[in-house]
């Protein structure tokens, strides 16, 4: 098979991480020139270019910043180095291939397909994959009732507001407490509309703690727990729609139904990594986050192939997208540049127990691991006064005491690769360990 045009590093996605990648890899020594940023839309920058509210940028630019000007941060600094992007271009396919390429690696095809040129293939040493992720749909919450017009995503609903300039409703309700849709609740408001509720199946929220407080708490929008939809009024337009609480089986409890007069009903139910093309490539996924299963390198089960941001797991703040991102452009950057480099070495497995319901990475090489490698991670349930617990091969090695604990917020431990080197250490644990008097809520 022969590209139509060949590079050294490909980044499949514009948004945060991607731009991050492509910068962190021209800083690493890869010509501007041999790095192409793929991109669907008609401007680069992601979903942030909806995401008009600010909050974003403490940790990477030490500053508040609204989610356009932290995206143009990036773009400008990609400018600045070089770095080309085919923009309106959605990549479609990508395939292994038997030559190796001008770094000496095995290409990987990518087939691509745009307005102006067709259909066409472009040959990579390496690909970051940087696709980022879609929210869940309706036909995925087996919501009862009609189909009837007023019914959208949340993000659906914030690019209707905040770029085309037109309010999908005047009076809503919101099933789902993620960021997006607590920042919608708070948008809708502003723009002169009525949320009735927001409406949340599991006993905690699903949002970061400031956006509850900021978005919902300051504008007094209720927030419903153990609560979930289960009926959809109106045939042609939403006319109301009826919650009632939930049992610890998240079943409807007869008698508890309560119905709001609305038009408009906002699904902020979970957002899915976009893995078509990485399933197609035969990444491995896992079976929790969605997400290819990666190693300290963000490098997946297929060689020069590497994973960053939202496409990888769901990140809460964009400030670690781009940090992660720096990983994956700078190791991709690596891979590249040393042809000749053996990639083995001692693989040291990542666990998770108790209450942690994944970690990246899932495997650590400790050769190529940095001087202090990260490990993200999320539980499963609300824990307060509990460590966070790391073991090296069963054995005790750290316990951090953490408040609180929630699935909304990410975590991380941060491992010294000395104190791995010392240990010989062949598995890590992480796990949760409540202390007598902790109290733990959920499922």
């Amino acid at each position: 098979m022969t590209a139509d045009r060949e590079v050294k590093i490909a980044i499949i996605g514009g948004g945060p991480a991607g731009l991050a990648a492509a910068v962190s890899a021209a800083e690493s020594g890869v010509s501007p020139e041999d790095i192409l940023i793929i991109e669907r839309d008609h401007v680069p920058g992601g979903i942030l270019n909806q995401c008009i509210h600010n909050g974003f940028g403490l940790h990477t630019f030490r500053e508040e910043l609204t989610g356009p000007e932290y995206a143009g941060r990036f773009v400008d600094m990609a400018k600045e180095r070089g770095i080309p992007f085919l923009l309106d271009t959605m990549a479609v396919d990508i395939s292994r291939g038997e030559t190796a390429g001008a770094a000496g690696k095995e290409l990987k095809y990518l087939s691509v397909m745009n307005r102006e040129d067709g259909f066409f293939t472009i040959g990579a040493s390496a690909v970051v994959l940087a696709m980022g992720c879609r929210e869940r749909p309706r036909g995925a919450l087996n919501i009862p009732g009609f189909r009837p017009a007023g019914i959208y995503t949340a993000g659906t609903a914030q690019r209707f507001v905040n770029i085309e300039g037109r309010m999908p409703g005047r009076e809503a309700v919101i099933l789902g407490s993620g960021d997006i849709g607590l920042i919608m609740a708070r948008r809708m408001t502003l723009e002169g509309a009525k949320v009735r509720a927001v409406v949340e199946l599991m006993p905690y929220s699903g949002g970061l703690k400031r956006n509850i407080v900021q978005c919902l708490d300051d504008f007094g929008i209720p927030l419903k727990l153990s609560h979930t939809v289960v009926d959809i009024r109106g045939r042609e337009r939403v006319e109301a729609v009826t919650i009632a609480e939930v049992g610890p089986d998240r079943r409807p409890i007869p008698g508890t139904e309560e119905t709001f007069a609305c038009d408009t009903l906002l699904l902020s139910c979970g957002l899915i990594p976009e893995n078509e093309l990485s399933h197609g490539l035969g990444v491995e996924l896992s079976g929790v986050t969605g997400g290819p299963v990666v190693n300290e390198s963000l490098e997946t089960n297929i060689p020069g192939v590497f994973a960053c941001g939202n496409v990888l797991h769901v990140h809460d703040l964009v400030d670690y997208v781009s940090e992660e991102a720096g990983t994956a452009g700078r190791c991709s950057a690596a891979y590249v540049m040393n042809p000749a480099e053996s990639r083995g070495g001692r693989t040291v497995s990542v666990r998770c127990r108790y209450g942690v319901r994944y970690t990246v990475p899932a495997s650590i090489r400790t050769e190529y691991m940095a001087e202090r490698q990260i490990i993200r991670f999320r539980v499963g349930a609300v824990y307060r006064d509990a460590c966070v617990a790391v073991d090296f091969d069963g054995k005790a090695f750290r316990r951090q005491k953490k408040r609180i604990l929630a699935p909304g917020e990410m975590e991380q431990v941060v491992l010294g690769k000395s104190d791995m080197e010392a240990a010989g250490v062949s598995e890590i644990t992480i796990r949760i360990e409540e202390e007598p008097q902790g109290t733990r809520q959920g499922v």
